[in-house]
């Protein structure tokens, strides 16, 4: 293995694969190197895959196949309840969470997704193995990494502990919140750990699902000062997960099913729970200092940690593997500049910044601090307390269920690659569709099952109208200049994005808009990173 290879990415969860999946999607081959042999399923880490990861699972003909194989369907729930204990009063509830309730809606070319992050790997573990574009080895680590002038060398051990090196000319360092490569690199990880401790459980209860009578939701949100915590289920088979609240390692380890018949409500033991796996862990929020090096960059958990809670984690780190990836395909390909991959750092960093402030704000209220004994209390008591709770609960969680201000209105407004335009507030909860430079393209469906994102290119695309004088001298400025553009003619663009023509970016970013460009070839080059 010394031939030199395109990109070296050095970890093969979700993050690492999506990254092999970008380049793939640009004809850029990748080598994905992945220390476990197998996914566990255990322990299902990540369960929201957001809208905006599922409009990027489209482009790589992925959302389908996830949906089809995701043990909830998208339309089962949208619901999130917040009850005393499972099985007994109901507090408040909030519909039309995660956007699991868009269902072929205008706003977005998919809704969101519950499924369990083991089952998003396989599907996407399958898919780079499949690609020709794709190398994957598994069971193997990187111990070692140097960079130099020309590229990266990296010594990978294998299982039967034999060492090899891969050289190539990037690497992307994807292998989570212990980072050898963010270590190697340097790079400094700033933040803090919550001190609340929590335990994860996956129980099987065949009988439970019956028995809850607040109807089918994808969480229940506790507030049993006894036991507060979560619970959901991860199939309608009667898999279970949950989290304890305040419980550490020690607690949780000594009685496992106490604590979820505590979550449950089942003071009497009649409910059959088996304990499937378990998993202590702390909440981090925590963001590295620099994402790149030279011909290194990072990538997800290595440069960002933020709390579960929104369930934002994940599909940041998606986020940054199409943000990178298409970057260096633009330069491995040749029509753009090393520089580009200097945005990189500039445009995700904010958002994972944002990602963890928002997740943080969603971790100050948790069910210890909703509860009130007076909900165990008499039917009277009950009465009295509970509008009050509710309103607590709307006042403090209602922007964590309901983000699609986060999860859509990302915008790169003011990055160096994207021409200036209006910078719009930022609002975590709801979104309106813009396409000032920087924000995600607005989305509009050109038939039954057709998306206007479906048509759009793999390099950047020119959408609107192609009669406008300046729609020739933005294709042919690209095409003297090697960039490669679609030509999407759309009789749409004045009244969806208030301009007759938009450049938009491989990752469906509006890149610039307008009606005419005096110097076509020079907004090219800054549009792809050139900085002289």
């Amino acid at each position: 293995m010394n031939d030199q290879i395109p990109v070296l990415i050095i970890g093969g969860g979700p993050v690492g694969l999506a990254t092999a999946l970008e380049l793939a999607s640009h004809g850029v081959a990748s080598t994905v190197v992945e220390s476990r042999p197998e996914v566990s399923w255990a322990r299902p880490r990540a369960k929201t895959t957001s809208a905006r990861t599922m409009e990027h699972l489209r482009r790589w003909g992925l959302a389908g196949v996830l949906r089809e194989r995701a043990p909830l369907p998208q339309a089962w729930s949208d619901q999130v309840v917040f009850c005393t204990t499972l099985l007994h009063r109901e507090v408040t509830r909030f519909d039309r969470a995660f956007a699991l309730d868009l269902l072929h809606d205008e706003l977005v070319a998919e809704g969101g997704q519950q499924v369990p992050q083991p089952l998003v790997e396989s599907v996407l573990r399958e898919r780079v193995a499949a690609l020709p574009a794709c190398t994957l080895v598994t069971g193997a680590t990187v111990t070692a990494l140097a960079q130099d002038a020309d590229g990266v060398s990296a010594d990978v051990r294998a299982q039967d502990g034999t060492v090899s090196t891969l050289r190539a000319r990037y690497a992307v360092g994807c292998d989570g919140a212990r980072s050898v490569v963010r270590h190697t690199l340097g790079i400094g990880l700033d933040g803090d750990d919550d001190s609340r401790p929590n335990y994860n459980i996956v129980f099987r209860a065949p009988g439970l699902a019956a028995r809850v009578p607040h109807g089918d939701a994808v969480q229940y949100w506790v507030l049993n000062p006894k036991q507060p915590g979560l619970l959901g289920r991860l199939d309608l088979d009667g898999t279970w997960w949950c989290i304890g609240i305040g419980v550490d390692a020690t607690a949780g380890a000594a009685d496992p099913v106490g604590m979820v018949r505590n979550l449950i409500g089942d003071e009497a033991g009649e409910i059959a729970v088996e304990v499937v796996a378990a998993d202590p862990w702390y909440s981090r929020m925590r963001l590295a200092d620099a994402y790149r090096v030279g011909r290194v960059l990072l990538a997800g958990d290595a440069a960002h940690l933020n709390p579960p809670w929104g369930g934002h984690g994940f599909n940041t780190g998606v986020g940054d593997a199409v943000n990178v990836g298409w970057k260096l395909a633009a330069v491995l390909q040749g029509w753009a500049p090393d520089t580009l991959l200097d945005s990189y750092e500039h445009e995700r960093r904010a958002v994972a910044a944002g990602t963890i402030e928002a997740a943080t704000r969603n971790m100050g209220t948790l069910t210890p601090e909703l509860g009130d004994p007076r909900l165990l209390g008499t039917d009277e008591e009950f009465a009295q307390v509970r509008p009050l709770i509710a309103e607590a609960v709307r006042r403090s969680k209602d922007s964590e269920f309901h983000s699609l201000g986060l999860v859509l209105g990302t915008s790169y407004a003011g990055s160096p690659i994207v021409d200036a335009g209006p910078v719009r507030e930022p609002d975590e909860a709801h979104y309106t569709p813009g396409a000032a430079p920087g924000e995600r393209l607005p989305h509009t469906w050109l038939g039954p099952t057709e998306s206007l994102y479906d048509r759009l290119g793999p390099g950047f695309s020119l959408v609107g109208d192609l009669t406008e004088p300046a729609a020739a001298r933005i294709a042919d400025g690209a095409r003297r200049l090697g960039i490669p553009l679609t030509e999407l003619a759309f009789a749409g663009a004045a009244d969806l994005f208030d301009a007759p023509l938009v450049i938009v970016r491989p990752d469906q970013h509006v890149a610039w808009r307008g009606s005419d460009v005096e110097r076509p070839e020079e907004l090219w080059r800054r549009l792809t990173g050139h900085t002289g």
